[in-house]
């Protein structure tokens, strides 16, 4: 547990002297999302860190709204081989190509369950019976990086073809997403983001 210049306790990963990644940690991570729109950005930038870290997808936030139609679902279903060779010219963001059509791949996952009745925010809702699960970890190392929960939801969301969906992948967008709590129970945050959302 760190303490920033301000002196509220905060998880050990949120205290960075990066003022956006600090303002990650404090406005949205672990805040529970319900807007389709910022949920499939989410999935998208969290699929987009594999390999890498949060810091670098962070600071391409920008350039992955504007090369993704804002994260418009429909729009990005509806990418073909020419916005694919346009997006793998794009320095502003991770120009891996399995990455780009994942997120193309996973949009059109999102347009199948809007067609079958459902959404994204209701489907991974569903798992999570509606509300968020808090958890009490104290200690850094006391957070896992996969649970049955993210196994069970990457296996039923592989099967609607998503990509970039495995179980830890999977846990990181619970986590960032707020339908699990994983800030430290000493971070000033961890009881705020439970009336949030």
């Amino acid at each position: 547990m760190s303490n920033s210049s301000d002196d509220r306790p905060r998880c050990a990963w949120g205290d960075q002297p990066d003022p956006e990644y600090r303002a990650y940690h404090d406005l949205e991570w672990g805040v529970p999302v319900r807007d389709e729109r910022h949920l499939f950005e989410l999935l998208v930038l969290e699929g987009a860190q594999a390999g890498l870290s949060w810091s670098t997808i962070l600071h391409k936030r920008q350039g992955y709204r504007r090369a993704f139609a804002g994260f418009d679902v429909s729009a990005v279903a509806a990418f073909d081989d020419a916005d694919v060779t346009r997006l793998m010219s794009d320095t502003g963001i991770v120009r891996n190509r399995l990455k780009v059509t994942s997120a193309i791949d996973s949009a059109r996952g999102v347009l199948a369950l809007q067609a079958a009745g459902s959404s994204l925010v209701g489907h991974l809702w569903s798992f999570t019976g509606g509300a968020q699960m808090v958890n009490r970890f104290r200690l850094p190392g006391d957070i896992p990086a996969e649970t049955e929960l993210s196994r069970a939801i990457s296996r039923d969301l592989r099967a609607r073809g998503f990509r970039f969906v495995g179980p830890t992948i999977v846990y990181a967008l619970l986590q960032s997403a707020g339908l699990v709590n994983d800030h430290q129970t000493s971070c000033y945050r961890w009881s705020e983001v439970q009336t949030e959302g």
